[in-house]
């Protein structure tokens, strides 16, 4: 489930009910659909939402298939009415093993060169709309415990306000083809 944004515009870090409790605490985990279908409320988010989910097929296609994505920024955010703008991309860490295929730092060096429409962040705004950035999670605990507290550090709070603020959690092995034809049949809440 998706909590409403609070009075600050913003997803609730925790939900008051019961704080305590792991499903009452961001990251909040959600389905692919209920995000599409939540977030898809004008022309520009569909856009954006197209070009995540062009993302996650193409990362597929290379063969990153398990894990989770952290969903941030403020694409989650009701951004149009907090600063009267649409979001300008969307903000996510995916965190998944490597592919199967990658064997060897050199595997990995081809895989990362070929493809920097995925890794570099410059670039994946450019063709999808994304502020993308991708965690290993078969590294060592120290470095992943690292990466992810840096990350949920970030994330959990906004830039310019220091707030407090939530994030969604989408499983990276969702398939995409049910929310892209939402989106291109014109779905909306």
């Amino acid at each position: 489930m998706i909590p409403n944004f609070n009075a600050s515009g913003v997803l609730p870090p925790y939900l008051a009910d019961d704080p305590i409790r792991p499903d009452s605490m961001s990251p909040y985990k959600i389905g692919l659909a209920e995000f599409v279908a939540h977030f898809a409320t004008s022309p520009e988010r569909k856009l954006l939402l197209r070009g995540f989910l062009n993302y996650r097929s193409k990362m597929k296609g290379l063969g990153f298939s398990s894990g989770f994505q952290w969903i941030d920024g403020s694409f989650v955010e009701d951004i149009e009415k907090i600063k009267g703008r649409a979001p300008a991309d969307i903000d996510f860490v995916t965190f998944s093993e490597l592919p199967v295929s990658i064997q060897s730092k050199d595997d990995w060096d081809q895989l990362f060169y070929e493809n920097q429409d995925l890794f570099d962040t410059d670039i994946s705004k450019t063709e999808f709309m994304c502020d993308a950035y991708y965690v290993n999670i078969r590294t060592n605990p120290i470095s992943l415990i690292n990466q992810t507290r840096y990350w949920f550090g970030i994330f959990s709070h906004q830039r310019s306000t220091s707030l407090w603020k939530g994030i969604l959690e989408i499983d990276f092995d969702e398939d995409e083809s049910d929310a892209l034809r939402f989106i291109a049949e014109g779905g909306d809440k």
